[in-house]
């Protein structure tokens, strides 16, 4: 793994990270940071309290502080992976929004429901980021006055992106700490792609800890629990949607048909095709 660094105020901004092998790795932001990260090249998964979030090359993250876990995924067989994260520090946005308007430290009744959120990316973006990429090949050029327009440059950016509703609301709660129950972290992720590890590390707890814990919540096993509520989410949506089985299937975290079939089967008495054209009668 390669990290370049560029520091404002004693404190790492940008950084940019080149990573040629496959990673997975907890990355917990701390209570005063926030970061905007951008995929250059390759594509990776961020799991947060209440998000699975997947990434590729041109894509972007918002995320305050709180519990993540990431992991890289090969693409074409090529498990390069590159990005850029621009952090926002608490006591430095104080400092250079001192005299003058700040999208951050407001009163807001909106309520915080994420910790994370894909930013959608665009021309100015992109272009932004190309300049960044410029200062880290030429860090002599680079001054605080340059580094303090560029942090003011890419907050305003993000805001007049298409989801700048949910970019704001995070944006206007940057840096405070929203605590997810434990029940809350499971729920959020019955169909997502995370590992009973990770769903560990997000709940912060040891792996031995988070199984006592979910077998105290839930009785029953973690991958007994999370098969069982997969299925439910299958015969829900079995009736409603237009999708096929194949792509139910996967929404909800099956890697194949034929699993789904003999685990629905087993729970229902009949296949996910019976039950959808048993409903279908009924119309």
């Amino acid at each position: 793994m390669k990290i370049e660094a560029i520091e404002l105020f004693g404190k790492t901004l940008l950084s940019k990270v080149t990573i040629e092998e496959p990673i997975e790795m907890p990355t917990p932001m701390p209570e005063d940071e926030a970061a905007f990260v951008y995929i250059l090249k390759g594509c990776c998964i961020n799991y947060s309290e209440t998000d699975e979030l997947k990434l590729q090359a041109n894509q972007a993250v918002l995320a305050k502080c709180g519990n993540n876990t990431f992991k890289t995924i090969p693409v074409n067989g090529s498990s390069t992976y590159s990005a850029i994260s621009i952090r926002f520090h608490k006591d430095i946005l104080e400092r250079i929004y001192h005299n003058s308007a700040s999208p951050f430290f407001k009163n807001t009744t909106t309520p915080l429901t994420v910790n994370s959120v894909t930013v959608e990316t665009n021309a100015l973006i992109t272009a932004y980021i190309n300049t960044l990429n410029f200062y880290f090949d030429h860090q002599d050029l680079v001054t605080e006055d340059l580094l303090i327009l560029k942090l003011k440059e890419l907050i305003t950016l993000v805001l007049q992106t298409e989801n700048a509703p949910k970019v704001l609301e995070i944006m206007t709660n940057l840096f405070e700490k929203k605590t997810f129950e434990f029940k809350e972290i499971i729920k959020a992720h019955i169909c997502s792609s995370v590992t009973i590890k990770e769903l560990a590390q997000l709940t912060n707890h040891s792996l031995s800890a988070f199984k006592k814990e979910f077998k105290r919540v839930y009785k029953d096993t973690p991958n007994n629990y999370m098969i069982n509520q997969r299925i439910e989410k299958v015969a829900e949506l079995l009736p409603t949607s237009n999708e096929t089985i194949s792509h139910i299937a996967y929404d909800c975290e099956f890697k194949t048909l034929a699993h789904l079939s003999r685990v629905f089967k087993a729970k229902y008495g009949i296949t996910p095709s019976e039950y959808r054209l048993n409903f279908s009668g009924k119309k």
